[in-house]
């Protein structure tokens, strides 16, 4: 097993059950535990977890936002197929926003050979499509959210007082029909707002584990979204439930 799949799966194990021990680990991923203990710091480095005697404990909490470099080991091939699906429905030709999101960047790995104007809301994306033959780049500008690299702030909110898009890929911390579309950053929510609002065209992208989630900050109701892009994992109910109020849920 390699180690980005180590890190993952003591990650997906730490979710569901918030603490655990180096003897386990090394049992269920058939390392050692000196392999462990090293992975184990690894990921203490980047936030995600907390290591005590014998093993380690979540680094966060479950409302909180989790490191970047963390969710992008979580649902790697899920976001993958998400992100392929999204590409598919974009038309040659097309202005589109795409937001900064792991499962978004996914969206931008599926592009380099599509002929489109694209407006990256994070420096990610821009490094990913940068020598993309036939994408035209702009970049909206503002304040980069450390880690995130994400533009906020009123200069990446105020480009949508002057542009107008076919398309924006929206990614989010939680989906649910009550609360709407939600971001953990409100920051980050204004500046997608704003990208919803000068899109002709909304399409959702995030993974299993976002949908039926809500997060602290309100982005938009969920009738803003014209299509919702999640994997096979997600909540039956949940799923029903969005479908009744009229999204278009589609699952890889």
């Amino acid at each position: 097993m390699d180690g980005q799949t180590r890190l993952r799966r003591i990650v997906e194990t730490l979710q569901q059950r918030d603490q655990v021990q180096v003897s386990a680990l090394a049992e269920a991923l058939g390392c050692s535990e000196m392999t462990v203990r090293r992975d184990l710091q690894a990921l203490e480095s980047s936030g995600a977890l907390r290591r005590v005697h014998g093993g380690a404990v979540r680094g966060f909490l479950g409302a909180e936002e989790a490191p970047y470099h963390l969710r992008a080991l979580e649902a790697a091939e899920a976001k993958e197929a998400i992100g392929a699906a999204a590409a598919d429905l974009l038309r040659d030709g097309e202005t589109v926003v795409l937001d900064g999101g792991t499962t978004a960047l996914q969206v931008a790995r599926a592009l380099h050979r599509r002929r489109l104007t694209v407006m990256p809301l994070a420096l990610r994306p821009v490094f990913e499509l940068q020598d993309a033959p036939e994408i035209r780049l702009l970049v909206p500008g503002g304040e980069v959210r450390p880690s995130e690299l994400s533009f906020v702030g009123d200069l990446t909110s105020n480009a949508f007082s002057e542009l107008r898009f076919d398309t924006y890929i929206m990614s989010f911390c939680g989906f649910d029909t009550t609360a709407g579309v939600t971001a953990h950053n409100l920051a980050e929510a204004v500046v997608k707002r704003a990208a919803a609002g000068a899109s002709r065209r909304v399409i959702a992208v995030a993974d299993a584990s976002k949908i039926g989630r809500v997060a602290f900050g309100h982005i938009c109701d969920v009738g803003v979204v014209d299509v919702l892009i999640t994997d096979g994992d997600a909540d039956e109910h949940a799923v029903e439930e969005l479908v009744q109020s009229g999204v278009d849920v589609r699952r890889t």
